[in-house]
C-alpha cells in the first residue's frame, strides 16, 4: 500500500512536530522537504533494503521497528541497530552515492517514508540546523558502537545490561515505573549482544530476579538505568 504524504490532510503530523531530526527546524522548509515523501506499510520480517543496493532515498521510521544488520567473515548475521518510531536510515548512502553497506529488516508491522535523496541533501544545503540534527545522530552512533566494541572482551551480564542501555538510549520511553524498551526476541539481543541466546535468557532471568528489569510481552521496563549500568564491569 502507498500514500503520498498530504500537509493539507495532515496524514501524519508528527513526522513534523516529533521526528528528533525535524525538531526546530522552520515549518516552512519541512513542508518543502516532504512534498514527495511517500509512505508504505510492510509486514515483519520484511526486507526494506539489502547491502550492496544504490541509494536512491532516506527512510523515515512512522511506526514499528527494523533491525540494522551485516555478516561477519564466517557468514554470521551480526545485529548493529535497532531503529524505532522517529529514526532514519539511508542517509550514508545517499551522501556519499555508493552502494549500501548494511540489510535493513523489519520486526514489526512497520510504516516507513521515503524521502528522495536529492531531496534531503537539499534540505540539509539550505538548513544548517538540519545538518547538525544528522551529525548529531551520527555522532550518537558512533558513541554507541564505540562502547559496544569496548565491552566484547566483559562477562555476559555486562554485555547484555549494555545491550538493554543501548536500545534505552535508542528508543527508551519513560514512564512512571521507568524506561520501557521493547521486549525484543532474545536472538536479536544475542545477536547484539554477540552472546549465544540461551546465555542471553539466563542474563535476563538473572537480572530479572535482581529487580533490575521486569518484562512483560511487549515491553522490558528499566526501573533504575543506573542501577542496571552500575552492573557494568
Amino acid at each position: 500500500m502507498e500514500d503520498r504524504y498530504s500537509l493539507q490532510a495532515q496524514a501524519h503530523p508528527w513526522m513534523i512536530t516529533s521526528a528528533p531530526f525535524f525538531q526546530g527546524l522552520p515549518k516552512t522548509t519541512v513542508e518543502s522537504a516532504l512534498i514527495h515523501l511517500v509512505t508504505r506499510t510492510h509486514p515483519a520480517n520484511q526486507v526494506i533494503l539489502l547491502e550492496n543496493d544504490w541509494g536512491g532515498s532516506v527512510y523515515f521510521i512512522m511506526d514499528g521497528w527494523v533491525k540494522i544488520r551485516t555478516y561477519n567473515l564466517e557468514g554470521k548475521e551480526v545485529t548493529l541497530n535497532i531503529l524505532g518510531k522517529g529514526e532514519l536510515f539511508g542517509e550514508m548512502a545517499a551522501l556519499d552515492e555508493v552502494p549500501r553497506s548494511t540489510d535493513v529488516i523489519t520486526l514489526a508491522p512497520t510504516v516507513i517514508g521515503s524521502m528522495p535523496a536529492q531531496d534531503f541533501i537539499k534540505l540539509l544545503q539550505i538548513e544548517p540546523l538540519a545538518g547538525v540534527r544528522l551529525a548529531q545522530l551520527m555522532a550518537r552512533r558512533l558513541r554507541q558502537v564505540n562502547r559496544r566494541l569496548r565491552l566484547r572482551e566483559s562477562d555476559s551480564q555486562s554485555r547484555v545490561a549494555d545491550t538493554l542501555l543501548f536500545l534505552a538510549e535508542g528508543q527508551g520511553k519513560k514512564g512512571q515505573t521507568g524506561t520501557q524498551i521493547p521486549n525484543l526476541p532474545h536472538r536479536e539481543l544475542s545477536s547484539l549482544s554477540g552472546l549465544a541466546r540461551e546465555t542471553v535468557t539466563r542474563v535476563l532471568t538473572r537480572l530479572e530476579k535482581k529487580g533490575l528489569i521486569k518484562r512483560d510481552q511487549d515491553n522490558i521496563c528499566i526501573p533504575d538505568l543506573s542501577a542496571l549500568e552500575r552492573m557494568i564491569v
